[in-house]
């Protein structure tokens, strides 16, 4: 693809970035970088002062060979992985080992660390909006940083565990040619269909999870803004590879089972025999559902649905299964 293609596929996605955040988002981005800390060979931590998230951030970049000695207008294809629930960016480096991939030695590769059940969305905090803003954060923080000042480029895909899968999925669906195409593993992928489990999750690890979203019958617009499924029309030319468990025991579960979460216990009593995960079954469910409707839309999807629970390390596994599809985008 030539570079003036490239540059106009760009413009246009952020374009359509601007209009998805509204009048009121900033036109330009707003990160700024307050450190910057070289972990090792390849590893480079950035600390970044972040208006949208009402504080500092951490971003990660894995580099390319070569990133060292770049020059201005130097460009690499782009692979950002977005963290779960737990927020934590460092999950790819230090769980799924995503610096030992050969097929990533020539993409930057950037993780951008999230708040604690941050859910990559702009928090509607009971109708007052403001921080944390984490869908801005990234289209207006992370995004453009990283493409002015560290080489990556207009060929992007995404990936993510967990909350990070909606995230990839919703920024993906929400923000044409933004990705070339985009991977989700266990993730909430159609969260309105269970608003209770994600709740209930939130009040478990302390977050106030009507402030993320809002009361799912009285602000059930706001629940569906940014469901991958309810806009899965703008995935249609995407290329996706969906992976998650059904929730019975697998091979790669964590050796702790999953905690019991107060006020799940609906889905407890409805999930089929044998299940030890009703997240990962919830997940599970919505990964089915989303596969159908991008099937029925002529979407190219690949789904893969195993035994496994939700505290497994089944993502290592599935982000190499993913890797031909995400590659072939950066690569066009």
């Amino acid at each position: 693809m030539s570079r003036t293609r490239r540059t106009v596929l760009t413009a246009g996605a952020l374009l359509g970035a601007g209009a998805l955040l509204g009048a009121a988002a900033p036109t330009g981005d707003t990160g700024r970088v307050l450190a910057e800390r070289r972990l090792n060979d390849r590893l480079v931590e950035l600390t970044v002062d972040s208006p949208a998230l009402g504080g500092q951030s951490t971003v990660a970049l894995l580099t390319p060979r070569g990133w060292d000695r770049r020059r201005p207008g130097d460009r690499w294809p782009t692979l950002y992985l977005f963290a779960g629930g737990d927020g934590d960016h460092t999950t790819w480096t230090s769980l799924f080992n995503v610096q030992n991939l050969a097929e990533l030695r020539d993409v930057l590769v950037v993780m951008p660390a999230m708040p604690l059940f941050g859910f990559w969305t702009d928090w509607w905090n009971h109708g007052k909006g403001g921080a944390p803003q984490v869908r801005t954060y990234f289209l207006r923080e992370v995004l453009p940083l990283v493409e002015r000042a560290y080489g990556a480029g207009p060929e992007r895909a995404a990936a993510g565990e967990s909350q990070g899968g909606f995230g990839a999925l919703g920024l993906a669906a929400r923000v044409s040619g933004l990705f070339g195409a985009v991977a989700a593993f266990g993730a909430p992928v159609h969260p309105v269909r269970h608003s209770e489990m994600w709740l209930s999750g939130a009040e478990f690890v302390g977050v106030d999870g009507y402030a993320i979203f809002g009361d799912p019958w009285e602000q059930w617009k706001t629940w569906l803004d940014w469901d991958p499924y309810h806009h899965a029309q703008g995935l249609r030319h995407t290329p996706v590879y969906l992976a998650s468990g059904d929730g019975t025991p697998g091979p790669l579960d964590a050796d702790e089972p999953d905690p019991h979460i107060p006020g799940t216990e609906k889905w407890v009593a409805l999930a089929d025999k044998g299940v030890v995960s009703v997240t990962e079954a919830v997940c599970g469910e919505e990964t089915r559902m989303l596969s159908d409707r991008l099937t029925a839309l002529g979407t190219p999807v690949t789904t893969h649905i195993y035994p496994g629970g939700h505290t497994g390390t089944y993502g290592y596994r599935e982000l190499r299964h993913a890797l031909p599809i995400l590659t072939a985008a950066l690569h066009r």
